[in-house]
């Protein structure tokens, strides 16, 4: 992908004005580096070289990736914190009935999901921004490897919930996940899972990881997107 606009190196003579860029992006660059002067962006040109690429997923997906933060911050506190992936864990295992061995196994496999895939080597609370920033980095670097993450995410998430190992959800397995999760609207909840069309009470767990590999990687607004129609209702 290349860059709208790169900031000009060579302006050593100090020239360089508001006529070299178009009005409209001079404010967009200025605001973002907190500059207010030509001078100042001319010296911003010099930290920032031409082989900088200020790139960015288009607006649709990064709506989809804070959609999905704000699913995550599971004790609805505005962060998501370790705070969210203890509430989870614990109520995962607690409304499964799960015995102590069991619930273990859980336990430890939600932790390293978060950590890998949400955490992604932070500590301590994330904001939406970084959230954010991180998804964008790596999808910009490499759509590629950035989906193959996202399919590993979501295989692992909804292999967890898959509690029977059957390869399908069930609407109860579904409705206690996203309870787990904070999302305690069975209505919505329901109406989230029916919108899957299940056969005999089931959804195949490849059509429900499909979809959330869509909705963090696609930038196709055309294409219907279910997880991100339940969330806007209000899930």
């Amino acid at each position: 992908m290349q860059p709208l606009y790169e900031l000009p190196t060579n302006l050593l003579d100090g020239a360089f004005t508001r006529e070299h860029v178009p009005a409209r992006l001079y404010y967009v660059i200025a605001t973002f580096l907190r500059i207010s002067s030509p001078r100042e962006l001319h010296v911003a040109s010099c930290l920032y070289p031409r082989q900088t690429r200020f790139t960015m997923a288009n607006a649709f997906l990064v709506s989809k990736w804070k959609i999905w933060y704000k699913s995550l911050d599971v004790n609805h506190d505005g962060m998501i914190s370790f705070a969210d992936v203890e509430e989870s864990r614990s109520k995962f295992s607690e409304l499964h009935h799960l015995d102590e061995q069991k619930k273990k196994q859980v336990m430890d496999n939600f932790e390293k999901w978060w950590n890998e895939f949400i955490f992604r080597g932070k500590t301590g609370e994330i904001s939406e921004s970084e959230f954010v920033d991180m998804l964008n980095k790596d999808f910009t670097t490499d759509k590629a490897k950035f989906k193959k993450s996202m399919e590993k995410c979501f295989d692992i998430l909804f292999d967890v919930i898959d509690t029977n190992k059957d390869r399908s959800i069930s609407e109860d397995e579904f409705l206690i996940a996203f309870k787990a999760y904070g999302h305690e609207n069975v209505a919505l909840d329901t109406k989230f899972f029916k919108a899957y069309n299940p056969k005999d009470g089931l959804v195949p767990l490849r059509e429900i990881v499909d979809s959330w590999i869509s909705f963090a990687t696609s930038e196709d607004s055309s294409k219907p997107d279910i997880v991100k129609t339940a969330f806007e209702s209000g899930v």
